[in-house]
């Protein structure tokens, strides 16, 4: 931290439990499941469904899956990544920028990230959530939480939000580079796998009140109607990385996973997908996971482990996974930039 720094710059993830035990799986899924722009149903239908259904249940075997990947000394590759590009971003600002990562769920939060910042009395702040496609669930939830623990603050700094960067070119390009080490042409077909929504929460972001999406997914939606629907932003960035690999529109499907609850969401699921192209011969699978900006557990199992489980008992061969931007220097030029407004 720099004596000198006059701007801050607050980085926000999703985030991580703090150790891979069940209860602290536990007390990280309660607070991120609770949160009224995840599960936007009412406050006593949430309670039940979270704290008698979901939680029990996931919390044993999530613990089990941290587990596996967590490393004793870095612990979560999220945690990992984001304090890497936090301390990466940091020395490219320089000495005018402080730097601070906070996590949405846990540690460390934005309660204590922002209490750093206060007492810098620092002329702006600029809050960039690690989301490339916005979403009321993701970077909206960031956004609103930044607003309400800032309500008590007895001064104001310049403050801005980065909404969305689903389509920046140089973003883009670090995930084309990073599929460029595997052999494009060995793999039949490209998924580019998305956490997914409840459908009714792309309507809600449709000022005019239409809580449907008649054209969900739609090429034209995030130019000619709504230009924060998470679905088209989520076609936008795929339609970008398959163009600097040179990809034909049938070398790649655009899917959606991580699916909650009885309630429609945001199709094709990525299961489904699996089953289709296993029908058609589909082999070799190379998956991007470009909702995130940094390698975290439950995508690394859920499509290395989960899905290609699933996809081989189906009678395919391999699935392999494209590394996340992590720490490569592109992306953190594009965080500079994004920083820098």
């Amino acid at each position: 931290m720099s004596k000198s720094a006059t701007k801050g710059v607050l980085l926000v993830q999703l985030g991580t439990p703090n150790a891979p035990t069940t209860p602290e799986v536990r007390k990280y899924l309660t607070e991120f499941l609770m949160d009224p722009r995840v599960i936007d149903i009412p406050v006593v239908g949430r309670t039940l469904l979270v704290k008698a259904a979901i939680v029990p249940r996931r919390a044993p075997k999530s613990a089990a899956t941290y587990r596996t990947i967590w490393d004793e000394k870095t612990g979560s590759p999220l945690m990992y990544y984001s304090e890497l590009q936090r301390d990466l971003l940091q020395a490219e600002l320089g000495d005018d920028y402080h730097v601070e990562l906070a996590m949405r769920y846990q540690n460390p939060s934005i309660a204590s990230a922002l209490k750093k910042m206060e007492g810098m009395l620092l002329e702006s702040i600029r809050v960039i959530p690690l989301f490339p496609q916005y979403a009321s669930a993701t970077s909206g939830s960031v956004i609103d939480k930044v607003m309400e623990t800032m309500r008590s603050w007895q001064y104001f700094p310049a403050l801005s939000f980065v909404s969305n960067y689903c389509d920046d070119e140089q973003m883009c390009e670090t995930y084309a580079d990073h599929a460029k080490k595997f052999d494009i042409d060995y793999y039949d077909h490209i998924l580019f796998s998305y956490h997914g929504l409840p459908v009714r929460q792309l309507g809600k972001v449709d000022p005019t009140g239409n809580l449907t999406c008649p054209d969900a997914g739609c090429d034209s939606c995030k130019v000619e109607k709504n230009s924060f629907c998470y679905l088209s932003q989520c076609y936008a960035t795929s339609r970008m990385i398959a163009g600097k690999l040179n990809l034909s529109p049938d070398r790649y499907t655009v899917c959606f996973q991580s699916r909650l609850g009885k309630t429609p969401w945001i199709q094709p699921y990525t299961s489904d997908t699996l089953h289709h192209l296993a029908q058609q011969g589909v082999k070799k699978l190379l998956v991007f996971s470009p909702a995130f900006v940094a390698d975290c557990i439950e995508t690394l199992d859920e499509i290395q482990v989960e899905y290609a489980n699933e996809f081989k008992d189906l009678g395919g061969e391999e699935v392999a996974m494209v590394e996340s931007l992590n720490g490569d220097p592109k992306w953190i030029n594009v965080l500079k930039r994004l920083a820098q407004g």
